[in-house]
């Protein structure tokens, strides 16, 4: 039986701008054959067992010749399955997805198209340029700088594409100045506008604005190279108005977060909504140590006391899957470190009645104490060798106290390396900075600046050898971005 090959553009280089119909597909995929400009964030969709080919082609560099990815996708339809070829931007826009439709066609194969958002727009649209407004422009032109090297002459009508309001080329640097004086002397202003727009939508953008002559010089003094878009006309005027994406905080920093798996994605895209390029490397992951018989007698306790999200989630999941329900928790209160634990206590119907005013165990600590202990009976719910701050102050403060372990931390293994140094190392527990501790020899750790959740944490780092640059105000995730806002010094 035969597979489906599926031609799906991958979008510009921002994972966000990845469709819905990919993103599916991807997840489904038996094969996925991509290209030099998938984004990695997006190879992860690929579910596990799937064969992923590279067949990437960058200037001077094919993994393979185009007649090779053909019969590639040929054989991999003729073999079944789902069969993703994955391509930047999208698959018919100067992506020779027309060329591997034909191919498949002509073999009787069956194939579908699923259209991605195209550099040609999205570029141009993070640099601040639309590329129609009224009163500037009201068309624009799309063409390749990189014509068939058979051709005896340009395909290009230059005199035609001098006339246009807002002219498009794409893999044009290496003969941007040829381009650029082709279109002068066709009778395009020396003056126009134009920009080189140089890894579009990432945290790697870079753009350089000029006039059309003095482009070539202007990017080539700015070291630009592929791949780059650029854009002529005088909807180019508009940039410094309406800039964003290279204004944002954060932009164009690079961010490694710490923080496990499980819990990495929030911080990331906060980080990542304020323009940082983000290094997703979790040092501490979490294994359950929670059984079904822990939750056979919770009668009795007057405080369910949590000092994590992850502790949370395992208790409260773990109660569930025993059989039971939040009224085997009766009357008891129950109390969270901070607000990401009690935000974990939402999907279960629940609300925190304690959280202190600090986001430490010192603060917890000081919390219950002021409510009252004595002759109370708490069930801690927490980490297997956490700090000995709460079990021995609630003991001291009179409580009869049941230290439940539910989780232990290990240091896991990273997928990939660092591709280089971060700006700035995230730190949200003492548990991130032990284990990122665990990862870089102390003769480096003066190499990773560090943003820390609190000052607990803060102290731990500092013990291991990382410089912490900055501390958050309040120990919460947003309070944790706000602090690497303010260490950059942007608003």
């Amino acid at each position: 039986m035969t597979g489906t090959v599926y031609l799906v553009g991958a979008g510009p280089g921002d994972p966000g701008l990845l469709t819905l119909r990919a993103s599916e597909l991807i997840k489904t995929a038996d094969a996925l054959i991509y290209d030099y400009l998938a984004a990695p964030e997006i190879l992860k969709l690929a579910p596990a067992g799937c064969r992923l080919i590279y067949v990437g082609k960058k200037s001077g560099c094919h993994a393979l010749p185009q007649e090779e990815i053909n019969r590639l996708l040929v054989r991999e339809a003729r073999s079944g399955g789902r069969v993703v070829r994955l391509k930047g931007g999208d698959p018919y826009v100067f992506g020779r997805g027309g060329e591997e439709a034909l191919e498949l066609a002509r073999a009787g194969l069956p194939f579908q198209v699923v259209p991605g958002v195209s550099s040609t727009v999205a570029a141009a649209a993070y640099a601040g340029i639309p590329l129609t407004h009224r009163g500037l422009s009201s068309q624009a032109a799309l063409i390749t700088g990189h014509e068939s090297p058979d051709k005896t002459a340009s395909a290009h009508d230059w005199a035609a594409l001098a006339k246009m309001g807002t002219l498009v080329m794409v893999m044009g640097v290496a003969g941007l100045e040829f381009s650029c004086q082709a279109l002068i002397r066709a009778g395009r202003a020396a003056d126009t506008p134009a920009a080189l727009i140089q890894w579009g939508t990432t945290p790697r953008q870079r753009t350089v604005a000029a006039s059309l002559a003095d482009l070539p010089a202007r990017a080539r003094a700015a070291g630009l190279g592929a791949p780059a878009v650029l854009v002529v006309g005088e909807v180019a005027r508009l940039r410094p108005e309406l800039g964003w994406f290279e204004k944002l905080p954060l932009f164009g920093r690079r961010l490694l977060v710490t923080r496990g798996q499980e819990r990495a994605g929030r911080l990331a895209a906060l980080l990542s909504e304020l323009g940082a390029e983000v290094w997703a490397r979790p040092v501490i992951a979490t294994a359950s140590l929670a059984e079904t018989g822990i939750f056979n007698d919770l009668s009795g306790y007057d405080w369910l006391v949590f000092t994590s999200p992850t502790g949370a989630e395992i208790f409260l999941r773990g109660l569930m899957a025993s059989g039971r329900d939040v009224r085997a928790l009766g009357a008891m209160k129950i109390a969270v470190i901070g607000p990401g634990t009690a935000e974990a206590l939402a999907p279960f119907g629940l609300r925190a009645d304690l959280m202190p005013a600090e986001h430490v165990a010192e603060g917890l600590l000081a919390a219950l104490a002021a409510a009252g202990l004595a002759g109370r009976r708490v069930l801690l719910a927490r980490a297997k060798a956490g700090r000995d701050v709460l079990p021995e102050g609630l003991a001291r403060a009179g409580a009869q106290v049941r230290d439940l372990p539910l989780y232990l931390t290990f240091h896991p293994d990273w997928d990939e390396p660092l591709p280089g140094r971060p700006d700035l190392t995230t730190f949200t527990s003492s548990s991130t900075a032990e284990g990122l501790a665990a990862r870089v020899p102390e003769a480096e750790r003066a190499l990773f600046p560090a943003a820390s959740i609190g000052p607990v944490t803060t102290r731990t780092a500092r013990r291991l050898g990382f410089p912490v640059a900055v501390e958050a105000e309040t120990s919460t995730l947003p309070g944790l971005v706000e602090a690497v806002i303010r260490h950059f010094g942007r608003p």
